[in-house]
């Protein structure tokens, strides 16, 4: 029998894993809360646009009310939703998903725990994902890294090799390359280690990342805020894992190769064309004036620390800087790197 997708939560990251795996046959639905986007897709279908390339698909496209009416149960359910939305999210799809169905967080953050809470460890599967884009026009994404730029790790909670896994392995490769991981959780808090020092601290500077590395106070800031989140993460028993494709050997030796291996990486797989357009998450939030996900990215690690009693001032310094240009009392600017340099005495 057809395996029934559900991606739910179809901004820039869902739509493009959506449109990739319905071009590639699959009977996916996708699921939003914007009724623009909804409407859009319902009518012109979905539009990615790359570097080198376009996809312009039809599209199963459902608004949240309707799938009440629908009288569809899913096997796999990819959850591309912001971090801050993973519960409601977890709750509202539960009665859609299949007793053995499964759903995986194609997320930044850690989020496993949460859907765990809701649904159960035996129907979760663990995902890591590098894959830039944004959606602004509703119908249209601007997809930064093509399927052969973008990379997921994969893997079960428990680290065994399973076939679903193998069968989401199959799934997802039509969007990306693929790692097979037996330590998820560590790929996770790997990435979290990347996302610390990139997504609100280039954010809150309204800068492109191959702007922000080429100033020497931010690369500096971005190296102390990863180092905070490797501390925290190995006292929480987190093992760093190779993540984005790279070699495990990429992995070992000093902490300062690790942090600007991880840095770089990612400017790499843009490209040079790819880096001149890509925004990350939290500019485009500030952007569209709605909450990010900081909270629950260097939010998440300053929480750690306390509980491990391990200082985490840069980490706390970018989220309370977040939260003022949220509140509307700063501005998304290159000179937030001077307040932070105060703040941080």
């Amino acid at each position: 029998m057809e395996k029934q997708i559900a991606v739910l939560s179809t901004g820039a990251i869902g739509s493009s894993i959506g449109a990739d795996l319905t071009h590639a046959g699959y009977n996916v639905s996708l699921i939003d809360q914007w009724p623009a986007h909804v409407e859009a897709m319902k009518a012109d279908g979905l539009r990615v646009t790359m570097p080198d390339s376009e996809l312009h698909t039809p599209v199963h496209a459902y608004h949240l009310c309707e799938l009440s009416s629908l009288n569809r149960q899913f096997d796999i359910v990819l959850l591309a939703a912001k971090s801050q939305d993973t519960r409601w999210l977890t709750e509202f799809i539960k009665p859609y998903l299949k007793g053995d169905g499964m759903i995986a967080g194609v997320q930044n953050g850690m989020n496993n725990a949460a859907i765990v809470d809701i649904i159960g460890k035996p129907r979760v599967m663990g995902c890591v994902v590098e894959l830039s884009a944004e959606v602004f026009t509703p119908g249209l994404v601007q997809r930064n890294t093509d399927p052969a730029h973008t990379w997921f790790g994969l893997g079960e909670l428990d680290g065994g090799v399973t076939p679903r896994l193998t069968e989401l392995e199959k799934l997802i490769k039509h969007s990306g390359k693929i790692t097979i991981t037996d330590n998820i959780e560590g790929a996770k808090w790997t990435k979290l280690v990347n996302s610390s020092m990139i997504l609100a601290p280039f954010g809150m500077l309204g800068l492109q990342s191959w702007q922000a590395v080429q100033i020497s106070e931010v690369c500096n800031l971005c190296a102390r805020l990863a180092s905070e989140t490797m501390r925290v993460g190995a006292a929480h028993g987190y093992k760093l894992d190779a993540i984005f494709g790279l070699s495990p050997e990429e992995f070992l030796g000093p902490e300062e190769k690790i942090i600007d291996k991880l840095l770089h990486t990612i400017l790499g797989h843009l490209g040079k064309k790819g880096s001149r357009t890509a925004r990350g998450v939290v500019l485009q939030d500030f952007l569209k004036g709605r909450k990010t996900e900081t909270d629950f990215l260097n939010g998440h690690i300053a929480r750690k620390g306390r509980e491990a009693n391990i200082p985490t001032p840069a980490n706390d310094a970018v989220v309370e800087l977040c939260r003022r240009i949220e509140r509307g009392e700063l501005k998304p600017d290159r000179s937030n790197v001077e307040i932070i340099a105060r703040m941080l005495g």
